[in-house]
C-alpha cells in the first residue's frame, strides 16, 4: 500500500472550499451528536524560541450524522457518509516571519484509515488550517448572519483573512468589503487581490464592524472592536484569539451579543471569551451554546429577534480531519500528489 504525500499546492488544489465547508459542517453536527473522539489539544511550550507545538488528534464519524440532514438540504438521504481519523502537529512561532522567512503557523497532518490505522496521507497542514478555519467561519455565518448579508468587514490582513473572505462569500452574496490593518501596504495588497471580484476598500474599524458580517483576525490582547462600532444585526467571527490573554472584542460587546462557541473547554481557556471569563465578567448564562448544537438543530441559529451575534472560533481537530478527508479523497480520485512507501506491510517482518 502507498501513502500519499500532498504539499501545500496539492492541498490547495484538492481541498476546494465548498467541499471543505460542507465537510466541516458535517463535523460540527457529528460533534454535537457524540460521533467524534477529540482529546484536548496538548501544548509543548518552547520559551527559548518564543513558540510552541500543539498536537491535535481526532476521529469523526458522519456515516449516520450526515443522514440527519443539513441546513438548506432538500434531500438529506443522499448525503455522503464517511468516517476519518487524523492528527495535526502544528506550531505558533511569532518570530518566524522576521527571523526565518517562514509563516508564524506551520502544520503537518497525518491522515489515517480508521479501520487499519494505515497512514493514507501526509499533507501540508498550513494551507489546510487556513481552509478549515475559513470554512468554520462560513458555517457559523450561514447559521448566524442575516440571510441577505452583502457587506463584510475584515480586521487584520494576515493569511487567514484571505480565506475568511473567500469562504464567507461561498455562503452569503458578499458585494462590499471593508478591510482594516495598521499596515497600509498590507491593506493595499489585500484590496488588490480582490478588487476585481468585490467593491473593496480600506477603512476604519467602525466602518468594517458596521457591515453585515465581520471577521476579526488579529493577535491583540487589548480589544479593537467596541459595542458602539457594530451594526444592529452584525454577525462577528472572532478568529484571532487562540491563547490565554488574547482578546479582540470589548467585554460589553460580548455581553450584548448572542455568543456561540466552537468548544466550551477551548473557548473558556484560550478563545475570544477567555479574558472576560477568567475575570468573572462572562459566565455560562452569557453563552448561547456551541456551534455543533446549532448545526444539529438543537439550538436556534439566527432568529428575527437577534441583534449582534458572535462566533468564538478556537479551531478544532475535527475540522482538520474533515478538511483532510476532502483533500485526500479528491487527490486519490484524480491521481494527484506523490505516492511513496512509508511503511512495510509485511507483518512477518515486524
Amino acid at each position: 500500500m502507498h501513502t500519499l504525500l500532498l504539499n501545500g499546492d496539492d492541498v490547495d488544489e484538492n481541498a476546494r472550499l465548498p467541499d471543505v465547508i460542507r465537510a466541516v459542517e458535517d463535523a460540527f453536527r457529528a460533534y454535537a451528536e457524540g460521533r467524534t473522539v477529540m482529546p484536548a489539544k496538548s501544548y509543548i511550550d518552547l520559551p527559548a524560541y518564543n513558540g510552541d507545538f500543539r498536537s491535535m488528534p481526532a476521529y469523526l464519524d458522519v456515516r449516520e450524522s450526515a443522514l440527519s440532514g443539513r441546513s438548506g438540504s432538500s434531500d438529506s438521504d443522499t448525503a455522503e457518509t464517511w468516517d476519518a481519523a487524523a492528527v495535526k502537529w502544528v506550531n505558533v512561532h511569532p518570530d518566524n516571519s522576521a527571523d526565518h522567512d517562514l509563516p508564524t503557523v506551520l502544520g503537518t497532518v497525518v491522515y489515517s484509515d480508521p479501520e487499519t490505522a494505515f497512514p493514507l496521507a501526509i499533507m501540508d497542514g498550513t494551507v489546510l488550517t487556513r481552509k478549515r478555519t475559513g470554512a468554520a467561519a462560513a458555517v457559523a455565518t450561514d447559521h448566524l448572519a442575516v440571510e441577505d448579508a452583502t457587506s463584510m468587514g475584515i480586521v487584520g490582513t494576515g493569511v487567514q483573512s484571505y480565506t475568511q473572505l473567500r469562504a464567507i462569500a461561498e455562503v452569503r452574496p458578499i458585494e462590499e468589503v471593508v478591510v482594516v490593518d495598521h499596515n497600509p501596504e498590507k491593506v493595499a495588497s489585500f484590496v488588490g487581490t480582490f478588487e476585481e471580484r468585490f467593491d473593496i476598500r480600506g477603512g476604519s474599524v467602525a466602518e468594517a464592524a458596521s457591515c453585515d458580517v465581520l471577521s476579526t483576525v488579529t493577535p491583540v490582547r487589548d480589544p479593537v472592536v467596541e459595542l458602539a462600532d457594530v451594526g444592529e444585526h452584525t454577525h462577528i467571527n472572532a478568529i484571532g484569539a487562540d491563547a490565554e490573554g488574547k482578546h479582540e472584542l470589548a467585554d460589553d460587546l460580548l455581553l450584548a451579543a448572542t455568543v456561540v462557541i466552537d468548544d466550551y473547554e477551548q473557548c473558556t481557556h484560550s478563545g475570544e471569551i477567555n479574558v472576560p471569563w477568567s475575570a468573572g465578567v462572562l459566565d455560562d448564562g452569557d453563552l448561547h451554546g456551541e456551534l455543533g448544537d446549532v448545526v444539529a438543530g438543537r439550538l436556534a441559529g439566527r432568529t428575527d429577534k437577534d441583534g449582534v451575534t458572535v462566533f468564538d472560533s478556537t479551531g478544532l481537530a475535527i475540522q482538520d480531519v474533515a478538511a483532510a478527508h476532502v483533500a485526500y479523497e479528491r487527490a486519490d480520485e484524480v491521481d494527484n500528489g506523490t505516492c511513496f512507501e512509508l511503511l512495510r506491510t509485511e507483518t512477518d517482518e515486524l
